[in-house]
C-alpha cells in the first residue's frame, strides 16, 4: 500500500497486487497513518476476500493502525519509522533514548548512563483524532542531582525550568513497542524482505506509470466522488497496459518479484 499526491487536498492511496492496481481511495487526510483503516474496510466491504498480509511504509507505522490489523486477522508488515535511523551509529549512542537504557522486567525500570534507576511514576491516557485511546508509561530517574551526562541526556532547550534542576524522564507506549517489536521481526525475515522489495518496486511503480508513462499529473475536475472516479479510471487503464506488458513477456502467473542475490 502506498500514496501519492496528484493534487493538493487530495490523499490517493493504492493497494497493489501482483503488480495490478486492487483498490483505490481519495481523502483529504493529510497524513498516511489515518488512511489505512479506512482504505482496508472500505477494501472488504466490496472484495470477497481479504489479504493477510499487509506491507506499507513507514508513513503508516501506528499503535492504532497495529492493533487493527491484529483485531483483523492480518499481518502487518510496516516499515517502523525510526527504522532507519536506529541503524547509525548516531542514534545507538544517543543516551536520552529509552531503547539506548537497559531494561529490567522485573523491576519494571530503565538504567540510564550514570547507573540511576528510572522507575514508573504515572500513566498518562490519550485520544488520537480518530477516536482511539492509548496509554504512555511515564518514567521517572530516581536521582539527577550534579549528573555530568545531564545535558546529553535532558534534551529540550524550550523549557523554561533551567537544566540543573530538571529530572530524567521517559514516555514509554508499551501497547505500541510490543506490536512494533512482533513487526520488526517479520520485516527482517525472508519473507518481510520479499514483500518489503515488492512494495517498493510495485506500489511506487504504480503511481511512477501513472505520472511518467501516462503523464497525468493534475486532475480534471474537483470533490472526492470525482476525483475518485478519475483515479478509478486511469489504474484501470492502467493495469490493462500492465496487462498487456505481461502477456508479452510471458510472466502474467508471477506475483512477486524475486530477490536479486549480491
Amino acid at each position: 500500500m502506498g500514496n501519492g499526491q496528484l493534487k493538493p487536498a487530495y490523499n490517493l492511496q493504492h493497494g497493489v497486487d501482483s503488480e495490478y492496481i486492487t483498490w483505490v481511495t481519495v481523502g483529504s487526510q493529510p497524513t498516511d497513518p489515518t488512511t489505512l483503516i479506512p482504505f482496508l474496510k472500505d477494501a472488504e466491504e466490496y472484495l470477497k476476500f481479504k489479504y493477510k498480509n499487509i506491507t506499507a511504509d513507514a508513513g503508516y507505522e501506528s499503535e492504532e493502525n497495529y492493533v487493527f490489523l491484529k483485531k483483523n486477522g492480518q499481518l502487518s508488515y510496516i516499515k517502523p519509522a525510526n527504522y532507519e535511523s536506529s541503524k547509525t551509529r548516531k542514534y545507538k549512542n544517543d543516551i536520552e533514548k529509552m531503547e539506548n537504557m537497559a531494561y529490567d522486567s522485573e523491576t519494571d525500570s530503565y538504567t540510564c548512563k550514570n547507573n540511576k534507576k528510572l522507575k514508573a511514576d504515572h500513566i498518562r491516557h490519550s485520544k488520537t483524532k480518530t477516536g482511539y485511546s492509548s496509554e504512555k508509561t511515564v518514567y521517572r530517574c530516581e536521582d539527577c542531582t550534579g549528573c555530568s551526562y545531564k545535558k546529553d541526556c535532558i534534551k529540550g532547550n524550550n523549557c523554561k525550568t533551567p537544566l540543573e534542576e530538571r529530572t530524567k524522564t521517559l514516555q514509554v507506549a508499551k501497547t505500541f513497542l510490543k506490536y512494533r517489536e512482533e513487526d520488526l521481526e517479520r520485516i527482517r525475515s525472508e519473507e518481510g524482505i520479499l514483500f518489503r522489495t515488492n512494495r517498493s518496486i510495485q506500489v511506487e511503480g504504480s503511481f511512477g506509470d501513472i505520472k511518467q508513462d501516462m503523464q497525468f499529473r493534475r486532475y480534471l475536475s474537483k470533490g472526492n466522488p470525482n476525483v475518485l472516479a478519475e483515479s478509478i479510471l486511469l489504474a484501470m487503464a492502467r493495469n490493462l497496459k500492465k496487462l498487456h506488458n505481461k502477456i508479452q513477456k510471458g510472466n502474467t502467473g508471477m506475483h512477486l518479484f524475486p530477490r536479486k542475490s549480491a
